[in-house]
């Protein structure tokens, strides 16, 4: 195994649990309160990072095997930027469907695990922060996820060029919407990579609050999400390098 698959077949829950686990030391009293913004601002970014790069890392395995998708990185075709942003996950997970779909004709998505990926992406978050110090800096957040939150099967893998629903397809009954909670964790993402929030005062507005709710600016929400990505990728080059191994590519 390669180090780039190595690290493709780290779950990114492992820096989660490097947090949870270097927060024991910290207690739960009021005055530890002052520290919960640079922590978890801390861990949101080193999520992304650690994604960014194994998207990085993915593209260049499928450039490794397959010459036609070798052009089309070097040429820049789907106009990858930093690996971040949902269009450019959007491509490479277009991509990947195709190279598996290229040395296994009956490959249809619509056939993979995807509400088991879901179940077990939630539960991965509950057991990880359940009982950390982490969780009682944003209790009221927390319990939204672990009683209320719910997201369907038909809200990822639409087919094999939409990892998510359009959010304009969802139902209006839906309260969590996977690809509008992307947009909000990708300008999340930008703001804390490039310090906008030092001279961006007075954001979110008051009028943007009013709208709020458990479901807005929720970590942990957006940490399923990033958990929920890692697992379909991981799942999507498992079986192509199993293809390709059994198809003697």
């Amino acid at each position: 195994m390669s180090n780039h698959e190595a690290f493709i077949f780290t779950p990114i829950t492992t820096v989660l649990e490097e947090a949870v686990s270097a927060s024991y030391v910290i207690n739960d009293g009021v005055e530890t309160y002052p520290l919960s913004e640079y922590i978890i601002h801390s861990l949101f970014l080193k999520m992304t990072g650690f994604q960014e790069q194994k998207m990085k890392c993915i593209a260049w395995e499928m450039a490794t095997y397959d010459y036609g998708y070798r052009r089309t990185l070097l040429k820049n075709e789907d106009k990858l930027a930093e690996y971040s942003s949902y269009k450019d996950k959007s491509a490479i997970y277009k991509r990947l469907n195709e190279l598996i779909k290229s040395v296994k004709a009956s490959y249809d998505v619509n056939h993979l695990s995807k509400q088991q990926w879901i179940d077990e992406s939630v539960e991965a978050i509950k057991k990880i922060f359940s009982n950390s110090v982490l969780v009682t800096w944003t209790q009221r957040k927390y319990d939204y996820f672990v009683h209320d939150f719910k997201v369907g099967e038909g809200q990822i893998l639409t087919n094999s060029t939409k990892m998510f629903q359009p959010k304009a397809q969802v139902s209006a009954s839906v309260e969590v919407v996977l690809e509008s909670q992307y947009e909000e964790l990708y300008r999340n993402r930008n703001r804390l990579a490039h310090n906008a929030l030092s001279y961006q005062e007075n954001l979110p507005s008051l009028k943007s609050l009013q709208k709020e709710d458990d479901t807005s600016r929720n970590y942990f929400i957006w940490f399923f999400i990033l958990v929920l990505i890692d697992r379909i990728f991981m799942e999507l080059f498992k079986l192509y390098l199993k293809e390709l191994e059994e198809n003697d590519f």
